[in-house]
């Protein structure tokens, strides 16, 4: 089903008279492209727009700094924006970046792969563009922690800063750091940050 949305101003917010499936989720996904689209665990679908150029360079940075050490690393997988993640709440959410440990996709048949992926990732990033509210930001790295997440990271180029969100931790922000540092699953993972910070 192909919306026209080109009256509406997104963030949209829409509630169907039924909750999708995943499946049908994924296919109202891929019939309106490139908008990114998510499910809360109420039901609701959220639409947004792409981000742009200056926000997709920094998305495109920070997943690609995550896959390259993922890949150096061997211990998991990285995934970038598009990736979606089927949480224990049912809503179903797609970060910046994810990472999620080898041993947990081994357990998953190559058809759950395939699909939004039916678990919540130990590590994830969000980056904040001019389109992003903070506070709803806010809350979705809350929601994160509650399905599971063991890290999360905010990175927000707007207000110069990054939230680092950990299980049973306090959130503490850093002031345009010039790295960030992972722990957990993710030690030896570092983020450097400068580029962020510049206008270019």
């Amino acid at each position: 089903m192909s919306l026209n949305l080109t009256s509406l101003v997104p963030p949209i917010s829409l509630r169907p008279s039924a909750t999708l499936t995943d499946d049908e989720l994924m296919r109202f996904s891929a019939d309106n492209k490139p908008y990114k689209i998510e499910r809360d665990r109420n039901g609701e679908i959220t639409i947004m727009t792409p981000v742009g150029f200056t926000g997709g360079t920094h998305e495109l940075y920070v997943a690609s700094e995550l896959l390259q050490w993922a890949e150096r690393d061997g211990r998991g997988v990285a995934a970038g924006p598009n990736a979606g993640f089927s949480l224990p709440d049912g809503s179903c959410l797609a970060p910046d970046a994810a990472w999620v440990a080898r041993s947990r996709l081994d357990l998953l048949s190559a058809e759950e792969q395939a699909g939004f992926l039916p678990l919540c990732p130990e590590f994830i990033i969000e980056v904040r563009s001019r389109t992003d509210p903070r506070r709803l930001l806010e809350a979705k790295m809350q929601l994160w922690l509650d399905n599971g997440a063991e890290l999360a990271w905010l990175v927000d180029p707007i207000d110069g800063n990054i939230s680092v969100y950990s299980a049973g931790s306090a959130v503490r922000t850093f002031d345009r750091p010039d790295v960030v540092k992972g722990t957990g699953s993710v030690a030896g993972f570092e983020l450097h940050c400068t580029r962020l910070w510049s206008k270019r």
